[in-house]
């Protein structure tokens, strides 16, 4: 009964602010759709990487940066899928070249009638019709903009079987005083006669990592054409070697300037100085930094 009194005031604020509407549509109203002009056109296609690793570098003020290095090894589209036929429009891509003798029969012809080598990691990606480009076309790391904001998808670190304190950050029960053998356990788990039951989704020991998980709005800090390698601030899920999914950022790519539109050509650098392949940099010095007048001043 409280709760439909609230939805009902709930619904009396929304109709006075915004208008008549029904109760169903009240989920859509917990924040507006994001990228409302790429729903029906503009949506470009991402790109497959491998996950190099991890290294420092150092902006032209002394700050240091942590990036992930992620290498587009031969990234080509493989396959293009149309309303007409696929029922939705989409580009398969391929990430890195097999070897012959892992590639089983029906991969081997899939990528014959493409017309390219064989690989070792192939994901679709949505797009709009206006930015379908012909099978065996290469994406470069010149595809994404120093500056802009991604979402880099891949699969988590396997950990194995493990307990509720490393899987769930449970604190665990004393080490002393009357604790005995109970030092890691989760404690307890049931109810009374009732429920007489333990509730779904309840933290329990299990199966940790090795799950696909997607982390948004990382920078792109620095490209490099020659190397086909575009550096991204922070971690992205995975093990070194392995393959992610980068896309421009569902919540904003906030380019910094207009993106190449359907895909890159991999040239756009040609000549160009080493500043326009970073991220733009702050003008002023964000650590107020300042020569002191004396020695020890």
């Amino acid at each position: 009964h409280k709760k439909n009194k609230l939805m009902n005031a709930f619904h009396r604020c929304i109709v006075k602010e915004y208008g008549p509407f029904s109760i169903g549509q009240v989920r859509y109203l917990k924040r507006p759709p994001v990228n409302t002009s790429q729903l029906k056109e503009g949506r470009r296609v991402g790109a497959l990487a491998m996950k190099v690793g991890m290294l420092s570098l150092w902006d032209k003020w002394g700050f240091r940066i942590p990036v992930t290095a992620l290498q587009l090894d031969d990234c080509q589209v493989v396959q293009v899928k149309t309303d007409e036929e696929n029922g939705y429009t989409a580009l398969q891509l391929g990430v890195g070249e097999a070897k012959p003798n892992r590639v089983n029969g029906t991969q081997e012809g899939h990528f014959r009638k493409a017309g390219v080598k064989p690989k070792r990691y192939l994901e679709e990606f949505r797009v709009t019709p206006d930015a379908i480009v012909p099978v065996g076309t290469r994406l470069y790391a010149t595809h994404f903009l120093p500056g802009q904001l991604i979402d880099v998808r891949g699969v988590t670190k396997g950990k194995g079987f493990q307990g509720v304190m490393k899987k769930w950050g449970f604190s665990g029960g004393r080490a002393t005083h009357g604790n005995s053998l109970s030092h890691r356990v989760p404690g307890s788990t049931g109810q009374c006669q009732d429920p007489g039951r333990v509730f779904k989704n309840k933290k329990m020991p299990g199966r940790m990592g090795g799950k696909n998980k997607t982390t948004q709005n990382l920078r792109v800090i620095r490209i490099d054409p020659e190397k086909n390698v575009i550096y991204v601030r922070g971690a992205v899920p995975g093990n070194n070697g392995g393959f992610v999914k980068i896309t421009d950022a569902v919540k904003g790519p906030f380019f910094p300037s207009p993106p190449p539109f359907p895909v890159a050509t991999g040239n756009e650098y040609d000549g160009a100085d080493e500043e326009k392949l970073w991220a733009p940099a702050v003008e002023s010095d964000p650590g107020n930094f300042k020569v002191p007048d004396t020695q020890y001043g």
